[in-house]
């Protein structure tokens, strides 16, 4: 009941993004857009801008997609503790606002990521078999989620509550935001250095979302910064 009464008290934002991603979710899994080169994956989700797929639509409809379940569980729990407290703080067209211009450029750090990663292939004479072949490569190297969006809240989150006290399982004890949530760039920008080949995770565009959000926040709140925690 205590659950039920505190999603119900969600604010209207937050509640219609969960929504609308847990309906876009649950098509993709109807129609089989959970599969590598489904068509509902070559034309909502981002691809490189060479490919054969891509459209500049993407960056927009990327973000309400997702890989699993569990994906979309992570990000929902994520959106619904942090940007709750955000869209509070805001209001509802404000934060609809910055968590569309988050996921837009998390969307476009993601594509310089693409060009960064297929710069050679991109610039090299490739014949009709190896381009058709690279154009599969390409399909194959799609990004969705509210990743991206969603690391601007928490970036957001931190700057506006630097103090608030959060517990990360599994460690035993609480962490206070500005930590946690720089922790969490942090891994985020080893990830995407590393570049590990068994590595399937956006670490660029979470990072260009998080950037992102905190461009914004300091901007918005640079004349306000004594009425923050």
């Amino acid at each position: 009941m205590q659950f039920r009464s505190s999603f119900r008290s969600t604010p209207q934002i937050v509640l219609n993004l969960i929504i609308i991603n847990s309906l876009v979710f649950f098509a993709q899994a109807t129609l089989g857009g959970l599969n590598d080169n489904s068509e509902i994956i070559n034309r909502f989700a981002l691809h490189h801008y060479k490919s054969d797929v891509f459209q500049p639509y993407q960056l927009v409809t990327h973000m309400f997609m997702h890989g699993s379940f569990w994906h979309l569980l992570f990000n929902m729990f994520a959106l619904w503790m942090f940007g709750g407290m955000m869209e509070r703080v805001w209001g509802p067209k404000r934060f609809l606002i910055f968590f569309l211009i988050c996921g837009f450029f998390a969307g476009l750090a993601q594509m310089g990521s693409y060009s960064y990663t297929f710069w050679n292939a991109d610039h090299s004479l490739l014949s009709t078999q190896e381009m058709e072949m690279y154009m599969q490569v390409l399909r194959k190297n799609a990004t969705v989620g509210a990743s991206g969006a969603i690391m601007g809240v928490l970036a957001a989150y931190a700057y506006t509550f630097p103090n608030t006290e959060l517990f990360i399982m599994p460690i035993p004890f609480p962490i206070k935001a500005k930590w946690a949530i720089t922790a969490i760039i942090l891994i985020d920008v080893f990830g995407g250095v590393a570049d590990s080949p068994t590595d399937n995770v956006a670490h660029f565009a979470h990072i260009g979302g998080a950037l992102c959000g905190l461009i914004i926040v300091f901007f918005w709140n640079r004349n306000n910064r004594q009425q923050f925690y």
